[in-house]
């Protein structure tokens, strides 16, 4: 199998497997219970949560551990408008946001609340000068992303935050950091972001667990779940400590060649670009500079057909984010794209195992799809 499709989810390394294993087999306790187990067990909690945080730039206590990205997201969001609950009714996103940001967004349209969606340009970048444009008195919330998961392209946070100080905005700011930690360098102590949504997976760990960043302006958070008062009363139930452990150990390993591994990715993204454009009728979609993802289209050949077609021969890409499940992408329908050219977008993204004989195979594979395959469009 080559496997293009680290945006999507990542493969485990035999390490976090082993942290995971070692935590519901030998430290199987309660991190509540009293006796030895349980205080190992709430010692390996402890202990995760500084990894992590030290890898994302803040204090410890400032990160809260949760399920997943989109409960990230969806946590930031209601906090920040119940704390602006006084302020207005307000909040300004971008229309190239994942779903996890959208549809929690849209869920307060219908409790009465007023949504910006910046649209993005044809490259799918969106400016600070955006958000100027459209904030307003009565702003509670700006959720913009660090990196867009299907063109890859890096938006200004810090510019977006300085943008809200020197307007003297009590909006909190909020980023889906999901496929930026550690793809693209940056601090929490430093982006200006007031939430950051980060997940697990993208990064080597399993399946269900991410993390939420609370800055020094998120005042008097109200609890996600109630009950026994884990996550500093902020996210009640027990502890899953076999996937922070998977976590911890996965954000240990990227880290420790975190330069190497950037530059790696961002190498192969190259060699594709040149190999891919060399086909012809094969276009880039987007100027996106994260390392990690590029997205290409072969315009009049239906990006399903090719996706299906390249899977059969064991070659793992995506016509944009996993959670669309085959439906058209709200990302490039934003970027206004020629009809042809989105419908044919393909996303192929790289990790620190991809290699330049994983992009001879899809570009051997895309071109004979091209030569063998009728356009449908």
């Amino acid at each position: 199998m080559i496997y293009l499709d680290h945006a999507a989810t990542t493969p485990v390394p035999v390490e976090v497997a082993d942290a995971v294993r070692n935590a519901l087999v030998e430290q199987f306790g309660n991190p509540s219970s009293q006796y030895g187990i349980g205080r190992e067990a709430k010692a390996l909690v402890a202990r995760c949560r500084e990894s992590v945080a030290r890898a994302l730039g803040c204090e410890a206590p400032r990160l809260v551990f949760t399920s997943c990205g989109t409960e990230s997201d969806n946590f930031a969001i209601r906090l920040a408008a119940w704390q602006g609950r006084h302020a207005g009714r307000h909040i300004i996103t971008t229309a190239v946001e994942h779903s996890a940001v959208l549809e929690p967004c849209r869920q307060l349209e219908q409790e009465g609340y007023s949504i910006t969606y910046l649209k993005p340009d044809k490259s799918g970048n969106i400016t600070a000068a955006q958000v100027a444009e459209a904030l307003r008195s009565d702003t509670v919330l700006v959720s913009v992303m660090l990196v867009n998961n299907e063109t890859g392209c890096v938006f200004p946070l810090r510019e977006i935050a300085d943008t809200l100080n020197a307007a003297h905005s009590k909006a909190l700011l909020h980023t889906d950091a999901v496929q930026g930690f550690l793809k693209v360098p940056f601090r929490a102590d430093t982006l200006g972001a007031d939430l950051i949504s980060i997940s697990g997976h993208k990064i080597g760990a399993p399946k269900g667990v991410g993390a939420l960043y609370l800055g020094e302006r998120v005042r008097n958070p109200r609890p996600l779940l109630a009950g026994g008062g884990q996550e500093n009363g902020l996210r009640s139930g027990t502890e899953a400590t076999a996937q922070l452990a998977g976590f911890a150990k996965a954000v240990e390993l990227r880290g420790a060649n975190l330069e190497a591994s950037l530059a790696h990715m961002a190498e192969i993204k190259a060699y594709a670009l040149e190999r891919l454009l060399a086909i012809d009728g094969v276009t880039r979609v987007g100027n996106g500079n994260a390392p990690h993802v590029l997205a290409i289209s072969l315009a009049g050949y239906p990006s399903a057909n090719v996706v299906e077609d390249l899977g059969a021969q064991g070659i793992c890409i995506s016509a944009g984010s996993a959670c669309h499940r085959g439906k058209a992408s709200h990302v490039y329908e934003a970027m206004n794209l020629p009809k042809k050219v989105k419908a044919g977008v393909l996303r192929v993204s790289f990790g620190p195992e991809t290699q330049k004989s994983d992009i001879d195979a899809l570009a051997s594979a895309l071109k004979n799809h091209r030569d063998t395959r009728f356009p449908m469009l």
